[in-house]
């Protein structure tokens, strides 16, 4: 019912009958007065069937996914990972959330601010003709190396420079510049850049910087363009709008990993340092970038959004609909939402003569399903039924949590079977979101029959769904279904902490010790699952109920060693029996580094770990690639490894559903972080330390390789690398020592170190100890890998030796893959 009686159309009223339902068999469960006869969870394996059955082995993982195609990541379906099991990998986001903002048409342009460069001004540069010269020898010399330093390797080049020290001055290496940047060779042009600011006869010219960075950035450079920006500005002096506008744009047209958060300081700076007013283009390129993010990520950048829509305003710039569409959508996926805002921006809408499109429509049901707010979110329904665009599945899921907030999950039930008749095709987030809904209504015979009905219909993920259904039958109290139901979870797809944990607690509810014992030790023997406090408290809870003292006080050991806390619920208890075993209870959140964090550390480091410092300590900064599914299994092993170091706003709560974990996380500033930081990163920048021999051991080298290695197409093995040249010598040296011979290429400010052929197998068999399982598929030489994120090294020739004078790369900017 709405409001002022106003009764909702019949969807039959907007669209026509002859839409086939996706299950046309599957008979309406509103009809349903029986349990079902055949249900999915209707018996339990026995212990020895599910001895039989086993617990899922490490899976060979499919398709890699390129490191820089963020935004592909996300739109990518969980069942094109790949078929049965392999397409149960844990996800981390919903899939509701993974929704990207809709443009209309071509809405904000794609990063067409390059077009607005020729209306910015730029100083003028004043160079010399050649014939002005007066000298004929000087200018036959400059004739030459204008010549010479294109056609040469980077090496070569500066040894040339280096030769022409006696005569050479800021007029002459000025005009090499400018003559590179006119005949394109801009790599060269930045060299002799570089070159000549080592000079002592060096002077800052504001107009060159600017005419070099300007060029650098136009091709996509934008590392030596921002090298060049910051240059300027260390010199006191403010770069020009030009400079601004063209890093801004070359950070957007790339897809590297941090890219966008450096366009929107870039952006900011010239708002605030510079004091420009940035072209339209600009502003809406830099939006349309914030908000062609998924949602659960994009939202973050709602302070920013807002920002660029107040610059649009004070600059008195066009306000483009997608600029109020992209703001909405960015407000309702907040966790708190800001009603008054998004009635603000309607308003505005309403008064700039612009009518609220799907998109917008949707995401004001998604803010209502956050807050409950039915009668507003049946009024957007309607005017979602009167759009000629029709009604998209998350138009369903937003109506079905509004109508579950609300406490109505019948018409959450109602609202999806109407789905199904109006929609041809959907994907598996509505059975999702029903499931859940009617397991927080406990009405277990519809949620069996709904579960029942999405495995049928070959769907995935699966994994959602089971830990709703798991979650009910443990409040309920239904052990056997819970165990049935865990079963199916393990034959149909792969589960992750939440479903064991989950039977981990029923286990201990029943008194199953034994069962719940070994479900306990293969979590903590399975990397990709793991423990955490809340899996430790709940074993060591019932050993110390049950009267195990024995084993309560390893499981005790094992929280010490992990630097768990005890839930002060116990610690009554524990001190009783630690105290009569002659034991002393110890705080486990004692910090020092264990000997295996140490060496873990030092690969990360070689593999590009990188160390902040707040002025006094230092903290470690954990950044992994979020379209990667090695790092994604590795960053959970090592924010298990490193729990205890964490900063409090990167641990996780040990709810059920806590499963996310960051691709960015920190420790907390300790001094114990400062003999690394003066190691590998002395003065913020990363360095290999004089005693780096001595530390590769293989638990060094495996995790160098996990974080920062690759295997290519043909099977070999490459590792990535940063530092001097003397550094990288020293470690291809201790390599060599090791019976490892191996082949190293430069590419700009990155060297790579490859092992080819049997040599990648002798170095697999000196790591695989310290790979963890579910990576030995994926890392294991030999096997052509199934991965597109090395796309940049397959030209890599290693063959024509492992000299440090190879020349740089077009794409070294792109040098982190």
């Amino acid at each position: 019912m709405l409001v002022n009686g106003a009764q909702a159309p019949s969807l039959n009223s907007f669209y026509h009958h002859n839409k086939p339902p996706l299950n046309p068999a599957v008979p309406d469960i509103l009809t349903l007065a029986s349990p079902m006869r055949t249900s999915l969870f209707s018996s339990s394996l026995s212990l020895h069937q599910q001895q039989r059955t086993h617990f899922p082995e490490p899976i060979n993982t499919p398709q890699m996914l390129h490191p820089i195609s963020i935004s592909k990541c996300f739109s990518t379906s969980v069942e094109q990972m790949g078929s049965g099991s392999q397409s149960e990998r844990i996800l981390d986001f919903d899939e509701n959330e993974r929704e990207i903002f809709k443009f209309h048409g071509d809405g904000l342009g794609s990063y067409g601010a390059g077009g607005d460069r020729k209306h910015l001004d730029t100083p003028e540069l004043e160079v010399k003709d050649l014939a002005e010269l007066p000298e004929q020898w000087r200018r036959a010399k400059l004739a030459w190396l204008c010549k010479e330093l294109p056609a040469h390797k980077p090496a070569t080049a500066v040894r040339i420079l280096n030769g022409q020290r006696k005569w050479m001055r800021q007029e002459d290496a000025t005009y090499v510049v400018v003559h590179c940047t006119r005949i394109r060779e801009n790599e060269t042009a930045f060299r002799v850049y570089k070159w000549m600011m080592q000079q002592h006869w060096y002077r800052f010219d504001f107009a060159l910087s600017t005419k070099l960075a300007d060029y650098m950035g136009k091709e996509r450079k934008f590392v030596k363009c921002r090298e060049i920006f910051d240059d300027i500005i260390s010199q006191g002096r403010v770069p020009s709008e030009s400079t601004f506008h063209i890093l801004v744009i070359a950070y957007l047209s790339t897809t590297v990993q941090g890219s966008l958060e450096e366009a929107c300081i870039i952006y900011n700076r010239m708002i605030q340092l510079g004091g420009y007013r940035p072209r339209l283009s600009l502003h809406n390129s830099l939006f349309r970038a914030l908000v062609s993010k998924p949602g659960v990520i994009a939202k973050h950048h709602l302070k920013q959004a807002e920002f660029i829509y107040h610059n649009l305003v004070t600059c008195g710039l066009e306000l483009q609909k997608d600029i109020y569409g992209g703001l909405i959508w960015l407000h309702s996926y907040q966790d708190t939402i800001d009603k008054e805002r998004i009635t603000s921006l309607r308003e505005e809408m309403r008064q700039a003569g612009v009518e609220e499109s799907h998109e917008v429509l949707v995401s004001i049901m998604r803010a209502c399903a956050k807050d409950g707010d039915v009668e507003e979110a049946e009024r957007t329904w309607l005017k979602l039924l009167r759009l000629d665009e029709g009604l998209s599945s998350h138009a369903f899921v937003c109506r079905m949590e509004v109508f579950s907030k609300a406490g109505e999950p019948m018409k959450s039930l109602k609202t999806f079977r109407e789905m199904q008749e109006v929609l041809s095709s959907y994907n598996v987030v509505p059975y999702h979101k029903i499931i859940e809904v009617l397991c927080k209504a406990e009405e277990v015979e519809l949620a069996e029959s709904l579960m029942q009905e999405l495995v049928q219909s070959g769907m995935k993920p699966l994994t959602p769904s089971f830990i709703s259904i798991m979650d009910m039958f443990l409040n309920l109290n239904l052990h056997d279904k819970l165990e049935s139901a865990f079963s199916a979870c393990l034959e149909k797809c792969r589960p992750n902490r939440s479903v064991y944990m989950i039977y981990l607690d029923s286990l201990v509810k029943v008194g199953n010790f034994d069962k719940a014992e070994e479900i306990f030790n293969y979590m903590r023997n399975n990397e990709a699952i793991g423990l955490n406090a809340r899996s430790c408290n709940t074993i060591l809870s019932e050993y110390l109920s049950s009267g195990y003292h024995v084993k309560a006080e390893r499981i005790y050991d094992l929280m010490c060693q992990k630097k768990y806390d005890v839930d002060s619920s116990l610690m009554e208890k524990l001190d009783s029996v630690l105290s009569s075993s002659r034991k002393v209870v110890r705080k486990p959140i004692s910090l020092k580094l264990s000997k295996e964090q140490r060496e873990i550390l030092v690969g990360l480091f070689l593999g590009g770990l990188q160390i902040e410092s707040d002025g006094k300590k230092h903290m470690i900064q954990f950044e992994f690639n979020q379209n990667s599914i090695i790092h994604s299994i590795l960053r959970r092993h090592l924010h298990d490894q490193y729990h205890e170091w964490l900063h409090p706003s990167c641990k996780p709560s040990d709810d059920i559903d806590s499963e996310d974990i960051p691709c960015r996380f920190c420790t907390i500033s300790h001094s114990y972080f400062d003999f690394y930081a003066d190691q590998f990163w002395p003065r913020g920048q990363p360095q290999l330390p004089k005693l780096i021999h001595r530390w590769m051991s293989p638990q060094v080298l495996a995790y160098w390789y996990m974080y920062g290695g690759h295997r290519t197409s043909s099977g070999d093995i490459v590792l990535k690398l940063k530092g001097s040249v003397d550094g990288v010598g020293k470690v291809i040296k201790t390599l060599k020592s090791k019976s490892l011979d191996c082949r190293m290429k430069r590419k700009g400010k990155v060297f790579w170190i490859g092992f080819l052929g049997g040599m990648s197998t002798w170095f697999w068999k000196l790591v695989e100890p310290y790979i963890l399982d579910d990576l030995k598929d994926l890392l294991k030489p030999g096997d052509p890998t199934s991965e597109n994120n090395v796309a940049e090294l397959q030209n890599m020739n290693f063959d024509s030796g492992s000299g440090f004078d190879e020349e740089a790369s077009e794409d070294s900017d792109m040098d982190s893959l």
